[in-house]
Order: C-alpha cells, then sequence, then structure tokens
C-alpha cells in the first residue's frame, strides 16, 4: 500500500470515529492568531482564559495590542503561562505587522505562503507549529501542522523514520495528500485527538480506532 493510501484510510478511520473537530477555535482571524500564540507550553483551557480577558477589556484586535503596555499585555493573557514571554511574542508579531503591513490583516492575503511563512519564522518566539498554525486555522493556507502527537502517530504506524524531522514529517503529509486546507485543517485536528485519547505515550491500543492497522511500539516516542 503506498503512503498516500495509509494516510487516506487513517484520515477514513479518525474521521468516521471522531467525526468533524470544528477547529480552529477563534471568531475572529486574529484571535485565531493570537491563540496560536498563546497556546504555546499550554492547553487550551487556559488558552481560552486569556482570550476571554483580552475581549473583556476590548484589546483583542491588532492596532489596540499595538498600542498597549506590555506588562498590561502580560497581566491579561497570565492565565495562559509564560505570560512575560507570550506577551512579547504577540507584540513581536503585531510590531512586524504594523511595521510592514500597516497592520491590517488583508494585506497578508497576497503573500505566498512560502514568503508568509518565512517572514512568521522570522519572528522573534513564532516557531514553526504557531507559524503553521496560523497559516493554516487563520489565513487557510494548504500547511500541515505538525506537533508531537502528529509525530507519535506517524511514527508508530511507520510512515516515517523515528529521527525524521518537523519539515520531513510535514512534507510527508503535504506531499501525499491532496492539497486542500480544509482536509489539513481536519486531519491535524483529528490527530490531536487520537493522541489525545489513545495514542498517549503509554497507547490504549486495543481501543484504538487505528488498532487494526500495522503499527509497532518498540520505538518509544513521547
Amino acid at each position: 500500500m503506498t503512503i498516500s493510501k495509509q494516510l487516506t484510510e487513517i484520515y477514513q478511520l479518525l474521521f468516521d470515529h471522531f467525526g468533524p473537530q470544528h477547529w480552529w477555535p477563534g471568531q475572529t482571524r486574529f484571535e485565531i492568531i493570537a491563540g496560536a500564540i498563546l497556546t504555546q507550553n499550554t492547553n487550551w483551557a487556559n488558552v481560552e482564559k486569556a482570550i476571554a480577558n483580552l475581549k473583556a477589556a476590548h484589546l483583542l484586535e491588532p492596532e489596540k495590542l499595538h498600542n498597549l503596555d506590555i506588562a498590561e499585555l502580560a497581566e491579561l493573557i497570565r492565565p495562559a503561562g509564560y505570560y512575560n514571554i507570550k506577551a512579547k511574542r504577540l507584540k513581536n508579531l503585531v510590531n512586524w505587522l504594523f511595521d510592514n503591513y500597516d497592520g491590517q490583516l488583508t494585506n497578508l492575503e497576497t503573500l505566498s505562503t512560502d514568503r508568509f511563512r518565512a517572514e512568521l519564522l522570522a519572528i522573534r518566539g513564532i516557531g514553526r507549529e504557531t507559524a503553521d498554525s496560523i497559516l493554516l486555522y487563520a489565513f487557510d493556507r494548504e500547511v500541515l501542522v505538525v506537533d508531537a502527537y502528529t509525530a507519535r502517530i506517524a511514527i508508530r504506524h511507520m510512515l516515517i523514520e523515528p529521527q525524521a524531522d518537523y519539515e520531513q514529517i510535514r512534507q510527508l503529509f503535504q506531499s501525499n495528500l491532496p492539497q486542500d486546507a480544509s482536509l489539513f485543517n481536519e486531519y491535524h485536528a483529528l490527530l490531536v485527538r487520537l493522541g489525545k485519547e489513545f495514542c498517549k505515550p503509554k497507547p490504549q491500543c486495543s481501543r484504538c480506532p487505528l488498532k487494526e492497522l500495522p503499527h509497532t511500539l518498540e520505538i518509544e516516542y513521547f
């Protein structure tokens, strides 16, 4: 069976088991961007509290965050953890937006995906997972997000070598699936769901929706 067919089969099994995941939560494009930064090293429940604080203060807009004192921003996003670091990262992104694109998210729409990604990665504090989350979920770009769940599942199902890095795993999926942002969106969300519920560091294979597919637990990947 080709890699393409394997990935398609995995997707269908997960979709049939879990159903649509409706990712990414966020009422506006900028809320999705902020959430992608705030969710680093924390769970989504904490991000929701930080987002709620920004909404309550009517500050969840690029211009308002651009003008906001960083100490005040840090206090508002405190529930998300690492709040001083994340405040700087939010500020870095907003400053980039104003320095280069007049503070308008719509001005980013004409950028090619490759250039857009390169510019995001050049912003201090924006890593590959965060950049790809912004591209996929806020701008519907055909980029698949890779996280620890994605890597663990791909390695255990012998789709890629254990030493594969972020870009190799991303290309595994993107090169063997139709170039469809909605598909990449759903696929990543389903992999996260699988990783949280079944494909844990100590897996629960007997109940896993992928239990009939070839896999190995000889490789320890956390």
